[in-house]
């Protein structure tokens, strides 16, 4: 029996060894695979090569036309960006890596950036032709985007000037809406594919997609004066005004002061055209909705005309830059606002780049705000008065007045018919 019990526990004892063995086997986690960044010789010399002799050589293989096509300006124009760009942002300036080899160029990463926002279309879908990886055609459009804001949106995003106001009060007054200095609205909403869950509800109308809301002001020849992107495409025209600041410079003293006659009253307020939705203030036209009567009817035919300037400006903007039509596949909210900033200014640039060959009225010294009508800006008016609370409550009220509304939309209503009513009998 002694004998066995000694065999009985020397049996146990290995069967024990054996089955930490097995258990430190098993205990033991598998060796981690080892993942190889893959290089991709590119050849990003050729892609500048094949770039530069298709468009900027001495015989380009694409017409200018082809080119003003597919890049949405002129070639002195993208020129100019290009070169404004890579004087001004470190980023697209051209470079030699560690072994002396040249990396992109500024026409690679600008042509990257614009193709993105013109067509829309993801960043490796340019990989084959300019030789640059869809991470990289992310990064150039977004330094794009910010060196055009800090490069050019002081320029082509700003307030109007004295000398601006002067000219669209000039073509306000000839298309028969003296004091007029532009269309708002708010109708241009941008869908946001990658909105995150836990805002869908704020920014979705109904059972729709979530959408983000543009307001802009804009005038005859498709200038953007004023915008105002970010609200949730839930709000409508009168959610967006409280919150826009499109009436700060006239509360705050610091708007340039206008005069005009209309049917022989003086006014010193411009005002902008509108749809019926927006409220009867006096810086605020709207149409008439069911007009009676021919002067009525003629009034409300030429508002309507005037106030699809902003509507016409939200197509173009769409049609110039497909990604502000697509929906946005950016998650951050302040990156998709700094696209649309950028895309506001190109076409302010591309605006101004054609204005030569606008001819909207004759004579022509109208247009630059040279006319001898009765719409006229105080240059000697200062804007940097002080302005206190009991000020600015009585500027409020005055654009909020809705007796001065109704009595410039009746004088109004008489103007265009003494001007135009002999032509449309």
């Amino acid at each position: 029996m002694s004998n066995w019990s000694s065999d009985h526990e020397v049996d146990e004892m290995v069967e024990e060894e054996v089955d930490s063995i097995v258990e430190g086997i098993q205990e033991e986690e598998p060796p981690a695979p080892i993942f190889r960044r893959v290089h991709i010789n590119r050849n990003r010399e050729e892609g500048h090569t094949q770039l530069w002799n298709d468009y900027f050589g001495e015989n380009p293989t694409y017409t200018p036309a082809m080119f003003r096509r597919r890049f949405r300006m002129n070639k002195t124009l993208f020129e100019r960006i290009v070169s404004t760009i890579e004087n001004g942002v470190p980023y697209f300036r051209q470079r030699r890596d560690a072994i002396g080899r040249l990396g992109l160029s500024a026409l690679q990463k600008c042509f990257a950036a614009i193709r993105m926002m013109a067509y829309g279309c993801s960043g490796d879908l340019l990989d084959e032709y300019l030789r640059l990886a869809e991470t990289t055609a992310h990064k150039c459009l977004e330094k794009f985007v910010d060196g055009v804001i800090n490069l050019f949106g002081d320029v082509y995003l700003r307030r109007p000037t004295a000398e601006d106001l002067q000219r669209l009060l000039n073509i306000g007054e000839q298309r028969g809406f003296p004091g007029m200095v532009g269309s708002i609205d708010y109708c241009m909403h941008w869908e946001w594919k990658n909105c995150p869950t836990a805002w869908k509800g704020q920014y979705s109308r109904g059972s729709g997609k979530p959408t983000i809301v543009l307001e802009a002001v804009a005038s005859q020849d498709l200038w953007i004066w004023h915008a105002f992107f970010g609200p949730p495409g839930t709000l409508n025209d009168i959610n967006v005004l409280d919150r826009s600041p499109v009436f700060d410079d006239i509360l705050e003293g610091r708007a340039p002061r206008v005069s005009y006659v209309v049917n022989g009253h003086q006014y010193e307020m411009a005002y902008y055209l509108t749809d019926g939705i927006y409220p009867n203030w006096a810086t605020f036209i709207q149409s008439i909705t069911l007009p009676r009567g021919r002067k009525a009817k003629l009034f409300a035919q030429f508002q309507e005309a005037c106030r699809k300037d902003v509507e016409r400006a939200f197509g173009v903007l769409q049609a110039r830059f497909a990604i502000v039509k697509n929906p946005a596949l950016f998650w951050d909210k302040r990156k998709i606002g700094k696209i649309m900033r950028a895309c506001i200014i190109l076409h302010n640039m591309i605006v101004e780049d054609k204005r030569h060959t606008y001819n909207f009225y004759e004579p022509s010294e109208f247009y630059h705000g040279e006319g001898s009508g009765t719409s006229h800006v105080d240059l000697s008016y200062s804007t940097d008065r002080q302005t206190n609370l009991h000020n600015l409550m009585g500027i409020r009220n005055d654009v909020h007045d809705p007796q001065m509304h109704d009595r410039l939309k009746k004088d109004l209503i008489e103007h265009i018919w003494q001007k135009f009513g002999a032509t449309h009998q």
